[in-house]
């Protein structure tokens, strides 16, 4: 398993489709998938992924303050941070909100969209990728709109199988296999950070450039799959089989810091959501993200942020 599946896989994320849609042009839709969607595979998701995969014809996709790009048959349309899109056939058309237009199934199956004005056909499979775990360094690094071809795509034999087999399936009115799905659904946000990362700098410094190292990006997938153990460096450069020196001169060059502060960034961060979205004690939530004393980490996240964590969560709970 290489690197980056590691992580995904340490991160837990759930993924399956929830929309089967067919438009005609000329046509255009704004698109926003919300929890309601992923209700029936994942009830308190933190984080959404939305992808589209265009099973015909073609489409203009954008997102607010970036150019829009546009998308073929045997291409798939990820939005990281699932920003609110628009798909259109052609630029310049009146608006549709996809919500008003969502039949849902009588049987239980997956809610269709048939619109348009009759011409030329684009077919589409609206899907997700969701986690209940809180800040995704992955996600974190991704632009906001990604097209990954899935004929360049390293799993592609793999990904066309499933993607006809989820179309048959809809054809004639069944749910595809949720572990087929899942599984499809995490594969292609694989192939598209494989893909992205593979045209930035060689030089540049971040989290997918130390992902595409094999001991960089093994450490990553360790300090992510359990942010709480009490790692040292030693700890890390004796899992992924190099001296503490060459380890820590190797991260540091790629990710920008030494391991021991990017642990230290990724826990602060990971407590900032929670303490966001979680109602648990300040003591608690430290001992999670692996402090073990409420001084200790009050201490830390006051250095990093300003305030002491219980100010950050009074303030934002008065906002």
């Amino acid at each position: 398993m290489d690197a980056l599946s590691e992580v995904l896989r340490m991160v837990r994320l759930t993924g399956g489709v929830f929309l089967d849609a067919r438009f005609t042009a000329p046509w255009c839709v704004t698109a926003n998938m919300d929890a309601d969607d992923v209700k029936p595979f994942l009830a308190t998701p933190t984080q959404l992924i939305a992808y589209h995969v265009i099973i015909e014809g073609r489409l203009l996709a954008s997102i607010p303050g970036e150019p829009s790009i546009e998308v073929s048959a045997g291409e798939v349309l990820l939005f990281p941070g699932n920003d609110g899109h628009i798909l259109a056939s052609a630029h310049g058309l009146p608006l549709v909100r996809t919500g008003t237009l969502i039949q849902p199934a009588a049987n239980g199956g997956l809610a269709r969209v048939d619109h348009g004005g009759g011409g030329d056909v684009t077919k589409i499979i609206c899907g997700f990728l969701a986690s209940e775990q809180g800040y995704n360094p992955l996600i974190a690094a991704l632009p906001r709109m990604l097209k990954l071809d899935l004929r360049e795509a390293t799993s592609r034999e793999w990904v066309e199988a499933s993607v006809r087999f989820a179309a048959s399936e809809l054809a004639v009115g069944k749910l595809p296999s949720s572990s087929v799905m899942s599984r499809l659904s995490e594969t292609l946000l694989v192939e598209a950070v494989r893909e992205y990362s593979s045209t930035l700098p060689e030089n540049e410094t971040g989290w997918l450039n130390g992902l595409r190292d094999p001991y960089v990006g093994r450490a990553l997938a360790l300090i992510h799959g359990n942010i709480g153990k009490d790692w040292s460096a030693e700890d890390l450069a004796k899992e992924v089989a190099l001296s503490r020196s060459a380890f820590v001169d190797r991260f540091t060059s790629l990710v920008g810091m030494p391991p021991i502060r990017y642990l230290t960034v990724w826990r602060l961060r990971t407590a900032k959501l929670h303490l966001r979205e979680k109602q648990t004690t300040i003591a608690q939530l430290a001992y999670s993200v692996g402090y073990q004393s409420e001084e200790a980490f009050s201490r830390a996240f006051k250095r990093e942020f300003g305030v002491s964590p219980a100010h950050w969560r009074d303030d934002r709970a008065a906002g």
